[in-house]
């Protein structure tokens, strides 16, 4: 009877030691989801979100146009001329700067050109604009013949 004590104990220590031994794969599995998860306020758990990668924004390009630009003697603009207009530009800084005064100069100015994105309007909407603009030409036409 000794003898089956002493293997029945022995057959239950190596059972539990299995046992500890899944029980220790198990909480190692379960801390790795874990540490990947977060928990809820209900105690579920929740997936964590990863972190979104930074994207690089692309500069805008903007068009620039050439002018003439008379200043004063303080580098406050005085007038604006066409690129091809130098001549202009040149006469106006000689008329603004006669003697004993401070001269005029002209300069080369870059302006940001502002362009208005075309509307791309529906076939509908082209058709009650058309019926708008002949309706006000008929009525400059009506006004100019009453006169």
């Amino acid at each position: 009877m000794a003898k089956k004590k002493a293997t029945q104990t022995k057959a239950a220590a190596k059972k539990s030691s299995a046992k500890k031994a899944t029980a220790e794969k198990t909480t190692k599995k379960a801390a790795a989801t874990t540490k990947k998860t977060a928990k809820s306020d209900d105690g579920e758990k929740a997936p964590v979100k990863k972190k979104r990668k930074s994207r690089v924004k692309t500069a805008e390009v903007t068009r620039r146009k050439l002018y003439w630009g008379v200043f004063n003697h303080a580098m406050k603009r005085v007038a604006l001329y066409e690129f091809n207009q130098r001549k202009a530009a040149e006469k106006r800084a000689a008329e603004l700067s006669p003697e004993g005064k401070p001269p005029h100069f002209v300069q080369k100015v870059k302006e940001e050109v502002v362009e208005e994105k075309e509307k791309k309007l529906t076939a509908k909407q082209l058709k009650e604009q058309a019926e708008t603009d002949a309706a006000e030409v008929a009525t400059k036409k009506k006004k100019k013949s009453a006169k």
